[in-house]
């Protein structure tokens, strides 16, 4: 009994063109389809008055801030029709502005040294920690891992004074003085700190669940090739994890740059940023509010830059592990 093989009868580009015209259609069918479920009018109709609403402070707060100080305070920003008139003197007095010890440039550029450092070093941290959380087995991990996720709980302010004691008095470990260099308002160092263990437990607990998503048998075909945690980490882990890392890093950035509270206890003086400056700015009882409507704009500068630049990692780290395959 013989068997015939099949002949692969030639295809014309006609028909080529067809069953590609075929492919698309179904292919745009089906994104239509997922469209419509995920979208509404009604759910865009919504979206539409959020960002109306959340908007136009910030219009207002713009507007205020191109005005004359006189008019700020005796008329609302929405009359700027009948009460015509722009000016840049309150961005001249607030960039002029300052204290006996540093000038608005200077405390910029505090803000500046500041952030950097301390969204860099938590991200170093949290990203080891995540990764020894997540492949590396040694005795007690779980407790740990739960000891980390439960330190979120825990208030800012109830670790602002036992660290400023800490920073003051210094640490004695093994004989070795720890922190005896750092005096409140000389240098960043408490500063960096500070921020950094305040970003830890939420940035460890973050970046554990998206490396904790890769594919083990990545992991394995590495082990099996030889790579070390060394190679695994830098070649396998970052790459795939940069995008929850620079979503968190904008994060971490906004946080410290828009941050006060921190900025009053540790950092004074020669190293106070720009959030602590344009609280004084506004003068001892707040007559001169007008001014920090400019000062405001001139803060959000660089966090929009920031933003923007690294816009593309941010939603793609949203969105990391919201599906698979």
């Amino acid at each position: 009994m013989s068997s015939v093989a099949p002949v692969d009868l030639p295809v014309d580009r006609k028909t080529e063109r067809q069953l590609a015209r075929g492919e698309a259609a179904g292919a745009n069918a089906s994104a239509k389809r997922v469209k419509r479920r995920l979208t509404s009018r009604t759910a865009t109709i919504a979206a539409l008055i959020i960002a109306i609403l959340w908007t136009t402070p910030t219009l207002g707060l713009l507007i205020s801030s191109l005005r004359p100080a006189k008019e700020v305070a005796t008329t609302g920003w929405w009359t700027i029709f009948s009460n015509w008139g722009f000016t840049f003197d309150n961005y001249v007095q607030v960039l002029s502005a300052g204290n006996t010890q540093l000038t608005m440039g200077e405390a910029f550029l505090n803000s500046i040294a500041i952030t950097l450092p301390a969204t860099v070093i938590p991200l170093v941290i949290a990203s080891l920690a995540a990764y020894a959380f997540a492949w590396i087995d040694f005795k007690g991990k779980d407790w740990v891992f739960i000891g980390v996720f439960a330190l979120q709980i825990v208030p800012l302010q109830m670790a602002l004074v036992p660290l400023l004691t800490l920073f003051s008095r210094g640490l004695n470990v093994g004989g070795v003085q720890l922190f005896s260099g750092l005096n409140q308002g000389t240098s960043y160092s408490q500063v960096w700190i500070a921020h950094t263990i305040f970003a830890l437990p939420l940035a460890i607990f973050l970046l554990h669940n998206f490396v904790s998503e890769i594919p083990r048998e990545l992991i394995e075909a590495a082990r099996v090739d030889g790579a070390g945690h060394g190679q695994i980490f830098f070649r396998i882990i970052l790459p795939l994890t940069m995008p929850a890392i620079a979503a968190f890093g904008i994060f971490q950035f906004l946080w410290v740059w828009n941050d006060l509270l921190v900025a009053l206890v540790f950092a004074d003086g020669t190293v106070a940023p720009i959030t602590k400056l344009l609280a004084e700015v506004t003068g001892k009882y707040g007559q001169e509010w007008h001014l920090l409507t400019a000062g405001a704009f001139i803060a959000i500068v660089i966090p929009l830059v920031v933003f923007f630049a690294l816009q593309r990692y941010f939603v793609r780290g949203l969105l990391a592990g919201s599906t698979k395959g």
